[in-house]
């Protein structure tokens, strides 16, 4: 597993099944958070990693979704360090395997029941930043999906909502799309919050995307046969 610092509060990890699979490490003053978890071998190299940045102990650990390759090392680390572990409240019945993710005909548990807590919000419902990340709900490739953005570092972690390739914005898998309409629609969020550097689990770094935005949308409107996404 290799590990890159992205920014100033943020490291990459990385490591390979087929496709390259990226978890984050982020840091504030309270400690260090885990954007997702991965596949279950990454589960040493989280954790040696945590300890060489030398920034604090794990603290949190979000997820932007439930799907296998984003909890694989969550048994492990959590029998090393207790710690709050949050995903969408949508997503949660999907993870724990009460209900089938869409386009699957049985649900599949993920994530034993009670490990997850609901990411926090105000009155409002609007979703609260952790750890100086703002979540996002942007549904599509699974209902809870949601992605991560420091604000400071100007940095969007994006899950799954797309893949990369040659600083290329991609599409999501479509495999494991099940809505790829509404991912693409999600997309847009890109626009909207204009970041500087955006990270996707499964491919590159994509520096400046919102000027890739308006194609990628052409684009997909083209391949669904859609108009006015």
């Amino acid at each position: 597993m290799k590990i890159e610092q992205i920014s100033e509060h943020i490291w990459s990890l990385k490591t390979w099944m087929f496709i390259p699979i990226h978890v984050w490490l982020v840091t504030d003053e309270q400690g260090v958070t885990l954007v997702d978890a991965g596949i279950s071998p990454m589960a040493k190299g989280i954790q040696k990693y945590i300890q060489e940045i030398q920034r604090g102990p794990l603290q949190n650990i979000l997820l932007t979704h439930g799907h296998s390759d984003h909890v694989g090392a969550l048994k492990s680390i959590l029998k090393e360090k207790n710690v709050p572990v949050y995903a969408h409240q949508i997503e949660i019945p999907y993870m724990e395997g009460e209900f089938p993710y869409p386009g699957r005909k049985k649900p599949s548990q993920f994530v034993a029941k009670g490990i997850a807590r609901t990411l926090p919000t105000d009155d409002q419902g609007n979703l609260q930043r952790i750890a100086g990340l703002r979540p996002y709900h942007t549904p599509g490739h699974s209902p809870g999906h949601v992605v991560y953005y420091h604000e400071q570092d100007q940095v969007l972690l994006a899950g799954d909502l797309f893949t990369s390739k040659k600083g290329l914005l991609q599409k999501p898998m479509a495999m494991f799309t099940p809505d790829m309409k509404e991912a693409v629609t999600s997309g847009k969020i890109i626009g909207d919050l204009q970041p500087k550097r955006l990270e996707v689990c499964h491919g590159n770094s994509v520096i400046e995307p919102a000027n890739q935005i308006d194609g990628y949308i052409r684009k997909m409107e083209r391949e669904l046969g859609v108009t006015n996404l």
